[in-house]
């Protein structure tokens, strides 16, 4: 933004440690002349004859109060300066780091030693903000170029179908369509994905009272089938957990949950339990299933998005788009709650998801 030019911070802050010194001498002289001149008495003979008079001190005392004065002035002026300086040194230091990062440069870190006081708490609040902005650019570039992968792969194989298609037209037309047909509903999921993820990535939800414990029992409904395909046991236990959101939202976020828990499990006989609760001033919904261990550096990890660890990929029909926990976890920052991911000690994953309760 152009603004006119004017006076600096520092210079203001001179004038007013000058000014207020000025005021102060004044003040001084003025109690000099109100308190002790005023006994003086106007004579030619003065105080009992041997001192001098009203109009000698007077003409005395002027000239050394205007000095006296013009000193305070000056040495208001010259140190408010450097006061000035020295006080606002750390602002510019500030200042530059901002129009560093204004300039594109998020590396940048102010990091001012020294006791705390507002400039320093200014400061690391700053390299604070710094930090987070660069982690969600370095995220967002790191879901773009993700993205653009993801996407590129399926448009590929169409058109080396399509080529192969050309080029030998005596192949089955059969199988050609069913290959494309696959490939374009991948295409379609990954793309309707990554739309509810920018949706609830901008947090403008529509708010509404919502039962977690009747959420959890309509995903669960919805996920048995593919449950008892792979003879997986699914449990819904629990009691009612009330929160205000996004209906439609909420129940992508169990139903990924849950198919998550579904997917990522035991070749058989394991089990997906789902429960709802609440705890102190939160609804929580805990989905718990076995599986195989987790290395617990890989936990934190599999919220970001096409983040797939390699115990974790599934080549099967259900091996997902590689959003499904990234969506949990921005359907909850959405709703300003909290998603907790711990490795079981048997293998398998306990994630709990805590929503703010209504009464």
């Amino acid at each position: 933004m152009d603004r006119r030019p004017g006076l600096s911070a520092r210079l203001k802050l001179t004038l007013s440690y000058a000014g207020f010194l000025a005021v102060a001498g004044a003040l001084m002289l003025a109690v000099v002349w109100g308190f002790l001149l005023r006994y003086v008495p106007d004579n030619s003979q003065g105080l009992l004859g041997i001192s001098p008079n009203r109009y000698l001190l007077v003409h005395t005392f002027a000239p050394a109060a205007a000095v006296a004065m013009a000193f305070l002035l000056v040495f208001g002026l010259v140190g408010g300066w450097i006061l000035a300086g020295r006080m606002l040194a750390p602002l510019d230091r500030i200042t530059a780091a901002a129009r560093t990062a204004g300039s594109g440069s998020l590396s940048h870190r102010i990091r001012m030693k020294g006791r705390r006081d507002e400039f320093r708490e200014l400061s690391d609040a700053f390299d604070s903000m710094l930090e987070q902005l660069e982690s969600h650019v370095a995220e967002q570039q790191r879901f773009a170029a993700n993205a653009s992968h993801e996407l590129r792969t399926p448009l590929a194989v169409s058109r080396t179908l399509l080529d192969v298609a050309r080029e030998d037209p005596t192949r089955d037309r059969d199988e050609l369509i069913e290959r494309l047909q696959a490939v374009n509903t991948r295409a379609i999921d990954l793309t309707e994905a990554l739309l509810l993820l920018s949706r609830s990535d901008r947090g403008n939800v529509t708010r509404e009272s919502v039962d977690l414990s009747l959420v959890a029992e309509e995903a669960a409904e919805t996920l048995l089938p593919l449950a008892e395909q792979r003879r997986i046991t699914l449990d819904v236990t629990g009691e009612a957990a009330p929160t205000r959101g996004s209906a439609g939202l909420l129940l992508r976020m169990v139903t990924n949950l849950v198919q998550n828990a579904i997917v990522h499990n035991l070749p058989t006989g394991g089990t997906v339990t789902v429960h709802t609760g609440t705890r102190d001033d939160a609804s929580v919904v805990r989905v718990e299933n076995t599986g195989p261990p987790l290395p617990p550096e890989l936990v934190p990890t599999l919220t970001e998005p096409f983040r797939r660890g390699t115990e974790r990929v599934r080549t099967d029909e259900h091996a997902g788009v590689g959003l499904g926990l990234a969506i949990v976890h921005s359907v909850v920052r959405a709703h300003d709650g909290t998603l907790d991911l711990a490795p079981r000690p048997g293998g398998g994953l306990l994630v709990t998801v805590t929503l703010p309760r209504t009464p």
